[in-house]
């Protein structure tokens, strides 16, 4: 006979479950240090000199990716369409690295890799440069994508460091870390050159010196050719779609996005023709024609709130990176 287990006792069996131990949670670590960071910048000054002094594309591809490589080949292109006599002679230059900020957010292993910098020149600092370089996926080299010249130094916002005095890096793209995500900053630069802001760009943007910018160049652009011709801007599929965003003291984010656009000029009626000149030559050459469309690649900066507010547009660049007209088309 089998002893029962008398009232009140407990059971023999083993009671033991399985279960799932909880992962540590990835160890976010710095892109590099400081110090790294201002030699990449120096080694990028050093390589772009070499390149930019004979336009070689290739030893360029390897410091410069993204939107900066496309305006910087522009750069080129535009520069060997000029006769001989208008082109200028090259002049080296290099970041002042004891002035310049340099803002190193921390990823876990996987995530891409990437820094940004203010450079500072001029009298008392008047002008300044926001820089992002980010690390190559395949080579693991350090290229420069953007590089931004800001209209008011004085806009550019306090960035969030740690006690260890590394930035934080945001995801742009999600309403959960700012008011207006990248997508939507895109939509309201692209709308200032298509209707002068009137749809989404004043919507997005309080007045500033750069969205005023923007407009002023829809406004003048669209009438340059009074009653024979008509000049139209509008929204192009942006190749380059990653943005690049720090969290700010005050709990915003800066980010640095880009945007493409284009601008199609046309003649009024038959029998008048669009010419083009010396600027235009190295896309399409100097054959008139009725019209002709350019393509700006381009780089902007805003500063985002993560509250119901406007954003400040504090600057942007742009290059025409391409043109066409019913010439060098139908050629083609």
């Amino acid at each position: 006979m089998s002893a029962c287990g008398a009232p009140g006792s407990t059971d023999n069996r083993a009671t033991a479950r399985v279960t799932r131990t909880a992962s540590p949670a990835p160890t976010a670590e710095p892109a590099l240090t400081q110090k790294e960071a201002l030699a990449q910048i120096a080694h990028y000054s050093k390589i772009n000199n070499q390149a930019n002094a004979h336009n070689n594309r290739k030893l360029l591809d390897t410091i410069e990716d993204g939107p900066l490589y496309a305006m910087s080949v522009a750069d080129y292109k535009h520069d060997e369409g000029l006769p001989k006599a208008d082109r200028e002679k090259y002049k080296p230059w290099s970041y002042n690295l004891g002035s310049t900020d340099v803002y190193i957010p921390r990823f876990t292993t996987g995530q891409p890799k990437w820094f940004a910098a203010v450079t500072y020149s001029g009298k008392n600092n008047k002008y300044a440069r926001v820089l992002i370089m980010a690390e190559q996926a395949k080579t693991q080299r350090w290229a420069m994508v953007a590089a931004v010249d800001l209209d008011d130094e004085k806009q550019v916002p306090k960035i969030a460091l740690d006690a260890d005095g590394y930035a934080t890096a945001v995801d742009a793209t999600s309403t959960k870390n700012v008011a207006a995500p990248v997508d939507v900053l895109r939509d309201a630069v692209l709308d200032n050159f298509a209707t002068g802001g009137d749809l989404a760009g004043k919507k997005v943007f309080t007045t500033t010196k750069t969205s005023t910018r923007q407009i002023k160049v829809h406004d003048d652009t669209i009438h340059k050719f009074g009653s024979r011709g008509t000049t139209q801007f509008s929204a192009a599929a942006t190749e380059f779609t990653g943005s690049y965003a720090l969290r700010t003291a005050a709990g915003g984010a800066l980010v640095v996005f880009a945007h493409t656009h284009i601008q199609r000029d046309a003649v009024a009626h038959s029998g008048l023709q669009i010419v083009p000149d010396k600027d235009d030559r190295a896309w399409l050459g100097d054959k008139p024609s009725p019209y002709f469309t350019y393509t700006f690649t381009c780089s902007d900066v805003a500063s985002v709130p993560t509250t119901p507010d406007k954003s400040k547009l504090i600057s942007y660049t742009c290059r025409r990176t391409d043109a066409e007209g019913l010439s060098t088309s139908s050629a083609a």
